[in-house]
């Protein structure tokens, strides 16, 4: 049986004497797109933030095997975890090459250089725009900025919070295209989407979270076909992404 690179267990978080999250588990599996999808409030950011660090957490999560729970975000990163948040955080007054290069600090010059033409590679746009200041891109263009910085530290588990928020449909489209590619290249991806029939469509497994807790987990496309999430929850209906 193949191990996942992250297995999360029983995972816990409160905001004081409130819990947010309840006994959580998912699993990801190497070379996999996992997404988590669920309406706004569910408690899925909560989730990511919980397991890359940024806050306290009960339960269990271990990355290659190694439990993680007691661990600084610092060493989680080294580990190989990266997470891009909602908010993307770019630095607005700088440009996008030098945002791109901040990704990779820990790395040599020789590593940033190499990792930095392949991310060009990958995002064309940035290449374009490599000298413009990253508060002027466009809203795609700053979210495969985001991207491309976390995928400057080579990490092995890329978590995306939100990716497609706020993006027209053509760009929504871009952006899970890179995720197909970055998965078919070997990174393992778990997608946080409030856009479920496009976060379906790419991924390999799929959980729904409501109000803190899984509440079903499977096979896209049999997500896809439950008539109760369809048509009074995740808004599946009408067009493709």
């Amino acid at each position: 049986m193949t191990m996942p690179l992250l297995d999360v267990r029983d995972l816990c978080v409160s905001y004081g004497r409130a819990q947010v999250v309840h006994d959580v588990s998912i699993k990801v599996t190497k070379g996999a797109l996992v997404t988590v999808i669920g309406s706004n409030g569910a408690g899925k950011t909560t989730l990511l933030n919980a397991i890359m660090g940024l806050l306290n957490a009960r339960g269990g999560i271990a990355f290659n095997e190694t439990p993680v729970i007691t661990i600084p975000l610092e060493a989680r990163v080294q580990a190989g975890m990266c997470l891009v948040p909602e908010r993307r955080e770019l630095f607005a007054d700088m440009p996008v090459e030098d945002n791109l290069r901040l990704g990779g600090i820990r790395r040599s010059r020789g590593e940033r250089n190499q990792t930095l033409e392949q991310i060009f590679a990958q995002f064309p746009r940035l290449k374009e725009r490599r000298q413009q200041l990253a508060g002027t891109l466009s809203g795609g263009e700053r979210q495969m900025l985001a991207m491309g910085r976390a995928l400057m530290a080579r990490p092995t588990l890329l978590m995306l919070d939100e990716p497609s928020l706020g993006l027209a449909p053509r760009i929504v489209r871009d952006i899970f295209h890179i995720l197909t590619e970055l998965r078919s290249s070997g990174v393992s991806i778990l997608l946080v989407e409030q856009n479920a029939r496009a976060a379906l469509q790419v991924a390999d497994y799929a959980y729904v979270m409501e109000l803190g807790a899984i509440t079903t987990q499977g096979a896209p496309a049999d997500i896809a076909k439950d008539a109760r999430l369809v048509e009074s929850y995740l808004g599946l209906g009408g067009n493709e992404y």
